[in-house]
Order: C-alpha cells, then sequence, then structure tokens
C-alpha cells in the first residue's frame, strides 16, 4: 500500500497549486459577482494539459486517469478556484467518449477535451425524476436515420460555456418494447434545445440552467457508442468520475478554508497578547476540520486508484465514500473558518463566507448525503433496500 504520489504526480499538483494562485480566490469571486466566467484560468490551464491529463494521448491528452484529474480539480480549489466545470466535461464527458465512444467520436471530441478548447456539460437531473435514470421523462426516438429527443432537465452547469451537451435520455428496446438509458451529443445551438437560467444563491462564475428540448433533431452518430447497448455501461462510466473530482474539488476547498483561517488565528491578538488560535475553543475545531479533510483525501485517493485499475465495483463504493467524506468535510471546514474569523469571516475580503453556498450544495449534488447512506447500507452492510 503506497500513500505516495509518482513523481509526475507530484510535479503535476506543484504546477497546478502554483496556477491556481496566480489566479486566487479574489480573481474567482470578482469573476462570479461581474456574472463572468473564469476563461482566462480554463484556457491557460488547457494550454498547459492539466484539462486533458485523463484523456489518451493517442489524443493530445496526459494519458493519465482520474488519480491526475483528480489532483487539478483539488489544487484549484486549494488555491480557492474550484471550477465545477472540471467535473461535467473532463471527468465525466471526456471519460465516457473516451470509454464507451465511437472510433469517429474519439476523434472527434477527445482532443478538444485534451486541450481545453472543448466544453461538454451534462444532463441527467429532471424535475420530476431528479438523477433517478429509471424514471427519466426525456425520450428519444426515431425518426429515419435521425433521433428526435422530448423532454426537461435541471440544474444543468455551465450550459452558456459548452458547444454540447451530453444528454441522457431513455429509448425504446425493439426487441422488448421496454425502454432503456442512452446518451446523445447534442449541440447547444440546436434547433428545438432551449434553456433557462436559475437564479441560485452560490458565488460561482458557473450557471445553472433549466433544458428544454422540443423535438431536437439529431443525427444517428449523435448516439454514444455503437449501439443502443453502450447506453447503460456508458453512463456508469461517468458517474464514478463524477464522485471523484466533486470530492476533489470539495477537499480542495476545505483546505483553503482551514488554511485562511489558521493564517488568521495564528496572528490575530485580542486577549493578553496571545495568539486566539492558543485557545483550544478556536484552534480544536480547526484541528478537527483538518482531520475529516485529510481523511476524506485518503478516501479520495483509494476510489481514484481503484478506478484507474479498472475495478469499477469496487471504486463504485470508494467513490460514494469519498463524495460523502468530502463533502461532509469542506462543509465542515468552511463553517469552521467563518466561526474562528468572526465578524471578518463574513467579509468578502477574508474569502470564506463566499464558498457557504457551494460547500452546502455539496452535500446534495450530484448525489445526495441521504442517497449514499442508501447506497452503503445496501451494498455494503447488506440491508434491504430502503427506497
Amino acid at each position: 500500500m503506497n500513500f505516495d504520489l509518482t513523481p509526475e504526480q507530484d510535479q503535476l499538483r506543484d504546477a497546478v497549486r502554483a496556477l491556481g494562485r496566480r489566479y486566487g480566490h479574489d480573481y474567482f469571486v470578482t469573476k462570479a459577482k461581474a456574472g463572468e466566467h473564469t476563461t482566462e484560468l480554463w484556457d491557460e490551464a488547457g494550454r498547459l494539459g492539466y484539462l486533458g491529463v485523463n484523456v489518451p494521448t493517442e489524443y493530445g491528452g496526459g494519458g493519465g486517469g482520474i488519480t491526475e484529474l483528480a489532483i487539478v480539480c483539488e489544487e484549484l480549489a486549494a488555491a480557492g478556484c474550484p471550477l465545477l466545470l472540471l467535473v461535467v466535461s473532463p471527468a465525466i464527458a471526456a471519460t465516457v467518449i473516451a470509454r464507451h465512444g465511437t472510433g469517429e467520436q474519439r476523434k472527434r471530441f477527445l482532443p478538444g477535451f485534451a486541450d481545453g478548447s472543448l466544453k461538454v456539460v451534462f444532463a441527467i437531473t429532471e424535475p420530476e425524476a431528479g438523477s433517478n435514470f429509471h424514471r427519466l421523462g426525456t425520450v428519444a426516438r426515431r425518426d429515419g436515420d435521425d433521433w428526435l429527443l422530448s423532454g426537461r432537465k435541471c440544474y444543468i452547469s455551465g450550459v452558456d460555456e459548452a458547444q454540447y451537451v451530453l444528454v441522457v435520455a431513455r429509448t425504446e428496446d425493439a426487441s422488448t418494447g421496454r425502454l432503456k438509458p442512452a446518451l446523445f451529443v447534442v449541440p447547444t445551438d440546436a434547433p428545438g434545445l432551449t434553456r433557462s437560467k436559475l437564479d441560485m444563491e452560490i458565488v460561482s462564475p458557473e450557471n445553472q440552467f433549466l433544458l428544454y428540448l422540443d423535438d431536437v433533431r439529431l443525427p444517428a452518430d449523435a448516439l454514444v457508442g455503437e449501439s443502443l447497448d453502450a447506453g447503460l455501461p456508458a453512463l456508469f462510466a461517468g458517474l464514478n468520475p463524477e464522485r471523484i473530482t466533486v470530492a476533489a474539488m470539495g477537499a480542495g476547498t476545505g483546505r483553503y478554508a482551514i488554511e485562511r483561517a489558521s493564517e488568521y488565528t495564528a496572528t490575530r491578538k485580542v486577549w493578553g497578547g496571545r495568539t486566539i488560535g492558543s485557545h483550544q475553543g478556536v484552534a480544536h475545531p480547526l484541528a478537527h476540520a483538518a482531520v475529516q479533510v485529510e481523511l476524506a483525501r485518503l478516501m479520495i485517493h483509494k476510489a481514484a486508484s481503484l478506478y484507474d485499475a479498472g475495478r469499477d465495483l469496487e471504486a463504485g463504493v470508494s467513490s460514494n465514500m469519498a463524495k460523502y467524506a468530502a463533502g461532509e468535510a469542506a462543509a465542515l471546514a468552511v463553517d469552521t473558518a467563518v466561526q474562528v474569523l468572526g465578524g471578518a469571516g463574513m467579509t468578502t475580503e477574508y474569502g470564506v463566507a463566499t464558498l457557504l453556498g457551494a460547500v452546502r450544495a455539496g452535500r446534495i449534488a450530484p448525489v445526495s448525503r441521504e442517497m449514499i447512506l442508501n447506497f452503503v447500507a445496501q451494498h455494503v452492510l447488506g440491508q434491504e433496500k430502503s427506497y
């Protein structure tokens, strides 16, 4: 058992950390509050190869895995720049195309993922079904050689920045007449696809949208994979990377908050010339949060290692646990940082309260803590399914 990064992974971590700190949390917040995107940071990370670390080398990527992409997510978040589009585009969409796309789809899309010039977002969640793909209402039906997609999606991140959206729909199995999931690559400017921005109480440069698909016509090659049988494996291929990278982003955010708070408490003096960090009532909550973040990081490392080794079933358990642990740890770290900073913790200047909405959302999305507990109870503890 080895907990050390390889020399190459160490170099990646240090390089991404340096990039993130050159931009920093002030840049992130300024962009978010101005209604702008972190385009400069994204483009530079793409040019440097950080956005394509998990893309195969034959398509211009780094040839690494989700371990490397998790490093990128964590270190940018630890610099105060948690980029949600890293999760939906390189982690989900690029993985789905690389593992289950046709040869033509890989040649068409993966080079853009590798250099960051292509952004593809992900649409599974619906107003009625949530993320339960067994009950999705978005349906794809054949019309000659084309497909027609109709339905609604909600909480879809970054549609205004992306060229394509990877839509999860249901199609009819001709042999059984039953509906089965399928994934389609849909241009964001396709006729019949409209969007409505959702106002969120989260400081983020990435926006959330409702999507409406009204008989969106797609060519046959918009279907991911060689046939409809690729749908379910392709869907699951993206879920573990999603959980791992969301967890990594949460762990990085927790590290950032603890670092900001620790710098403050180590120098702030109020009573008797001693720093407030010398008081256990201040230091212990920070230390507790630091322990929780580090435990989450260990589970993230385990989940990413299992996934990259092709051990998908084991990775599924670890990925869910990592997402749960990191969501709880990040929320604890940011809340604790705000508390120990006192009034300063609620100011924009000190840069921790600006993360409260994001870490709270991390306990809900992309899968809620309660559904993870259901999963662990059923698949780890052997309990009867409760939902």
